[in-house]
């Protein structure tokens, strides 16, 4: 009503001044009370809602961004991130692009760099349109220029992790191009050519010079044959089939199958994940730390394709250390950081120094964050505002904290909710199942309530599955959620919206923890654990450990008959057959393992007993890493428990 009155007073005064008729006192009365309210409007909507500021900015960035996006979808031809890319080498060629190590890249560099790779690969391993093409190989430069090689070809590229092993590592491969591989990486890639020869899978090793490889069906791409190329800007036509629709990547996620899913990564999604920094804040002149690795999500799409889309400059690294962090973003003048949850307790559980505030860093980009590391992290490093954002590789729906409020992954928005329908359903635990009202249908958790979250999928928000697998793509949606006939993605994660709109992470269900910031699937922990001689039976779960985020692996077993716990063999497998986040840190040891009716493991009561030997009567270990698994102790489970033992 107040609001109202000025309006009508303002239109009068306004009618008064254009017919150039005399201002009277009460006139003049009513101006100065009008400039007065106007003056007063700022508190009153910071009282109404004190994230008002925070909140409009947000409002116009999302509008300006969805604009720009719009006009990009109905662009003839495609005008796809390799554009994006090509306009930022025209815009600034000169521009500081790469920074690794001693060298560094402009963005012409790159370009010419990638022309090159293009037309060897095309020239001499064959590559065209359509082709997917596997990246076996840790953070450096020359993923970056085959990633652009392969997209202007017209080429998908499935980034693989380069922790995986064996079965995992030949069910995920197509081509592969690993680049000089450490003896690690190339022996794992000779350790399953069997099995790729037998899918007519080809294997190319990036090499200084050309060798003849003495085995059999690893092929050899020579330094020498690609600088030989001409770096001219190869033929659009050649790409020419590439829609909004197309892959632009392959990224694996583990999931409940024990092999991991090559979820689907259009173009259209592949603009939306690189728009997260336009999002937050970041600008054309800053300078983003890419440490992460650029299989990942995060380090990919939000880093490297994010700052292709601002025009920054990457300063890029091999592999996080804490010991190294600070002291390269002051040498690089680095303004944005990415970071998972973990990253920033090590941060913080690193020797405090004098200079610790002495950097220029103004953003921290990333997901995971705890509520206690995130306040930790703020009061030793100083002011810099950190965008808490979250959203699955394959997922239709994400949230971020423009706010900035401590502990949220996200809040709402109106825009948001517009554009996405989402909605927080009941889930049984035990059950492992959405709780169903008397029809039959879903039931909404009230504000402030646990949930789990599944999104309407629509036109606006699709879901494009996983590559070749139809199976996991179904078990990831679900049906007749409030209607006959509706259609939602099951984000498998438990979610809180508290009354003011902000979005908490509670929990992940089902057959995936995270831990070290990787998804385990505990059926492919299980499946490697029964192979082990003396092991008739296993029950993967995670279990929290204080001050870390996520879950670490514990697994009860029950032994074959007649045979003892054999720890040097377990360990001799698990180190062989799984990553390092993967391994079970804690085993304990059952006569039998509890069941269902229907005969699924009961891991919601073993996951709260947890570690503790106080807890439980049976015999548990410890997996030290100098030692192997060694049986557990109350005080090393204070000692674990304290932080005086660190994992």
């Amino acid at each position: 009503w107040g609001f109202g009155v000025y309006v009508l007073g303002l239109r009068h005064l306004l009618l008064t001044i254009t017919k150039k008729q005399t201002l009277t006192f009460n006139m003049y009365v009513l101006l100065y009370t009008i400039l007065a309210g106007l003056a007063i409007l700022p508190l009153f909507l910071y009282l109404r809602n004190p994230y008002f500021t925070q909140e409009l900015r947000y409002t116009v960035t999302c509008i300006l961004l969805g604009l720009r996006i719009n006009r990009i979808k109905r662009s003839k031809p495609f005008y796809s991130m390799l554009d994006c890319f090509l306009d930022k080498v025209k815009k600034h060629p000169n521009k500081q692009f790469i920074v690794f190590e001693k060298s560094s890249y402009t963005y012409r560099d790159v370009d010419k760099q990638s022309n090159k790779l293009a037309r060897a690969l095309s020239q001499h391993a064959s590559v065209k349109e359509g082709d997917t093409v596997a990246l076996f190989m840790g953070n450096e430069p020359m993923y970056v220029f085959i990633w652009l090689a392969l997209a202007k070809l017209g080429c998908t590229a499935a980034l693989l992790n380069y922790n995986i092993r064996s079965k995992i590592l030949s069910h995920a491969c197509s081509v592969c191009v690993p680049h000089s591989p450490p003896p690690e990486l190339r022996g794992a890639v000779e350790e399953v050519l069997p099995t790729l020869r037998e899918q007519s899978v080809r294997v190319f090793v990036l090499g200084e010079e050309e060798e003849k490889c003495v085995t059999e069906g690893v092929n050899t791409l020579s330094s020498s044959r690609i600088q030989q190329a001409s770096d001219q800007p190869l033929d659009p036509q050649l790409r020419s089939k590439v829609t909004l629709k197309s892959p632009a990547l392959y990224i694996y996620t583990s999931g409940t199958t024990g092999l991991p899913k090559a979820a689907v990564i259009t173009q259209e999604r592949l603009y939306m994940a690189s728009s997260m920094q336009a999002i937050s804040g970041v600008a054309s002149d800053d300078v983003i730390y890419i440490y992460l690795p650029l299989y990942h999500t995060a380090g990919f799409m939000m880093g490297l394709t994010g700052a292709i889309e601002r025009g920054n400059t990457v300063v890029l690294r091999r592999k996080f250390s804490a010991s190294n962090f600070w002291d390269d973003c002051r040498k690089h003048k680095v303004t944005v950081i990415q970071y998972i949850g973990e990253i920033m307790r090590y941060l913080c559980n690193s020797p405090k120094k004098d200079n610790d505030r002495h950097h220029k860093v103004r953003l921290a980009l990333g997901n995971g964050l705890r509520a206690d590391t995130w306040s930790e992290f703020l009061q030793r490093f100083g002011d810099i505002r950190v965008c808490e954002c979250y959203g699955a590789t394959e997922g239709n729906v994400g949230f971020i904290n423009y706010i900035g409020k401590v502990g949220a992954i996200g809040k709402e928005h109106f825009l948001h909710k517009a554009n996405f329908s989402y909605v927080l359903i009941q889930y049984d635990t035990e059950r492992e199942e959405p709780v169903k009202d008397s029809r039959g249908f879903c039931i909404k958790v009230p504000k402030g309530e646990t949930g789990l979250l599944v999104a309407k999928i629509t036109a606006q928000a699709p879901f494009s599955g996983y590559a070749n697998n139809q199976q996991q793509t179904d078990r990831k949606k679900l049906r007749d959620v409030f209607v006959k006939g509706d259609l939602y993605f099951n984000s498998g994660d438990l979610l809180r919206i508290d009354h003011e709109g902000f979005v908490y992470f509670m929990d992940r269900i089902g057959d995936t923890f995270r831990w070290k910031g990787e998804n385990v699937a505990t059926t492919e922990v299980t499946e490697h654990l029964i192979m082990v001689e003396c092991i008739e039976e296993a029950n993967v779960y995670g279990v929290k450990i204080p001050g870390h985020e996520g879950r670490v692996g514990m697994a009860t077993i029950k032994l074959k008959d007649d045979m003892e716990f054999d720890s040097k063999a377990t360990l001799e497998h698990v180190k062989t057959s799984l990553p390092s986040y993967a391994r079970p840190r804690f085993i304990r040891i059952q006569n039998s393992l509890a069941v269902t009716g229907t005969f699924k493991h009961m891991k919601v009561k073993l996951a709260e007993e947890g570690f503790n030997p106080a807890m439980m009567q049976d015999r548990l270990y410890y997996l030290e890493d100098s030692k192997g698994y060694i049986p557990m102790t109350q005080e090393m489970y204070h000692s674990i428990s304290d932080g005086k033992i660190h994992l």
